[in-house]
């Protein structure tokens, strides 16, 4: 059974990585660079790390004012596979 879990927070951690926080508790850092690296019209915009910071959340997914926008699930799961997860502790 798939969970759904959504994008609840996320801010700039430099570069083109960001602190994302998810609906079940789990937050992390992940590295965005493997994606800015990739061609594309929709991820081409995505390279300027300005426009990058300018991140968003729309219903639960990382969003671009372009349009492009990451699933949730799929980001979760390749930073849990990655081991960028953990539980998060408010501040």
């Amino acid at each position: 059974m798939i969970q759904l879990t959504k994008v609840i927070k996320v801010e700039s951690a430099g570069g083109f990585r960001l602190r994302v926080l998810f609906s079940n508790g789990r937050e992390g850092v992940h590295d965005f660079s493997a994606l800015v690296a990739k061609s594309g019209v929709m991820v081409e915009p995505l390279k300027d790390e300005e426009f990058f910071r300018r991140v968003f959340i729309e219903f639960g997914v990382l969003t671009w004012p372009n349009g492009f926008d990451f699933d949730s699930i799929a980001l979760h799961d390749e930073m849990a596979a990655a081991g960028e997860l953990r539980e998060h502790t408010p501040a």
